[in-house]
């Protein structure tokens, strides 16, 4: 199996960080969108939760848990607001070194994503270009 540049990666979604799922998904519902299951990071410390809508782009909804889950700095700083991006890679080791070799630096560990299927995902931060979740599937759904 070929495995796929992180320059011809799939966009997945964007995250969003909310206050409340409840709140911020009534505008999306009202629009349309379906909202998944909310799904616990105790990763992150945050609720999580998908709006989809056909031939649409996928809305994630970030809710902190509490004042020591990292999404909280963002709220106090933007409000509820897009703040990152997040691609589909074949092979997320290799998509680091391809984004590292173009100056991003890596944010935390790879971890397993338990409101993605416990595929792994790892964020990639540059001041030029933004935050970047790299997401991986796991290949035994």
């Amino acid at each position: 199996m070929k495995k796929q540049s992180v320059m011809n990666s799939k966009f997945h979604h964007i995250g969003m960080a909310c206050c409340s799922i409840d709140d911020t998904a009534q505008f999306y519902l009202s629009m349309g969108y379906q909202l998944s299951d909310t799904i616990f990071d105790p990763i992150q410390n945050v609720n999580i939760a998908f709006l989809n809508k056909e031939n649409e782009t996928c809305i994630e909804l970030i809710e902190p848990c509490d004042d020591n889950s990292p999404v909280t700095s963002i709220l106090k700083k933007n409000g509820t607001s897009p703040y990152h991006l997040c691609y589909k890679v074949d092979n997320i080791e290799v998509a680091i070194n391809e984004m590292k070799l173009q100056k991003f630096i890596r944010i935390g560990r790879i971890a397993l994503a338990s409101a993605m299927e416990n595929g792994k995902i790892c964020f990639m931060y540059s001041r030029d270009k933004g935050l970047i979740e790299l997401y991986e599937p796991n290949e035994f759904k």
